[in-house]
């Protein structure tokens, strides 16, 4: 589905990929791990069309989107739920996910996805007309996460989902990111510290070092690997 090819990406002068190489395939839960600053949300930023890339390619589906602007890439599909929430504070949570659906049309359908994402998050039906400023940190990455569904992704972006929150809440968090894949077949790609949680949750793994892709295996091999156990998982 999603294919990144060799892409240099810079802030001003400073590179913070240098020839990033990814592959997802249709379906899978891919986990792209690292420490803090080794590019992982310039990554997906790139992706976006936020930060896009002076060299290289991102294609999805075989066409090149690296020149397509970031809304017109929520259009084709991509939605990111980025780091740090960032829901809309003022607005309340039914707002928030109106939102998700701005360039929807069809509102049977808008109707039948909000009820979808209350079910796959219960607390949100319970605060709906509260204010998302108001909620605690892991009702706020819920209804982060529910807006982008009601933005019906074929590829969801996930950057950090686990950060600030308790324990029991990344575990809730992550059971729902597994059956939002198997449920509606959407595609993730998941960037998270927490490599230990990610590479439970995915098909396949890749680590990166400033701004480079050092390893690519699946999730599996990336657990028992000796050196990723000391990098990353702290055994």
């Amino acid at each position: 589905m999603l294919k990144i090819q060799n892409i240099q990406t810079f802030y001003g002068n400073i590179q913070a990929l240098k020839d990033v190489s990814i592959e997802v395939k249709e379906g899978e839960i891919v986990a792209l791990i690292g420490a803090n600053g080794a590019g992982k949300t310039t990554t997906l930023m790139s992706i976006c069309g936020i930060t896009p890339p002076r060299h290289g390619e991102i294609l999805l589906d075989g066409d090149p989107i690296q020149n397509v602007s970031a809304d017109k890439i929520v259009q084709k599909g991509i939605v990111q739920v980025p780091e740090g929430r960032r829901i809309f504070p003022d607005l309340t949570v039914q707002e928030n996910l109106e939102m998700g659906a701005f360039l929807r049309k069809n509102k049977r359908l808008i109707q039948q996805d909000m009820n979808y994402v209350m079910t796959l998050f219960p607390i949100l039906e319970k605060r709906r007309t509260q204010l998302g400023g108001t909620l605690s940190g892991g009702e706020q990455q819920m209804l982060a996460i529910s807006r982008a569904l009601m933005a019906r992704p074929r590829l969801l972006l996930l950057d950090e989902p686990s950060l600030g929150l308790a324990p029991l809440i990344i575990k809730q968090i992550f059971e729902i990111i597994r059956q939002i894949n198997k449920e509606s077949n959407t595609t993730i790609f998941l960037v998270e510290q927490n490599a230990n949680q990610a590479l439970k949750l995915a098909d396949r793994g890749y680590v990166m070092e400033n701004g480079r892709i050092t390893l690519v295996d699946s999730a599996d091999n990336l657990l028992s690997n000796d050196d990723v156990r000391k990098a990353y998982l702290g055994l």
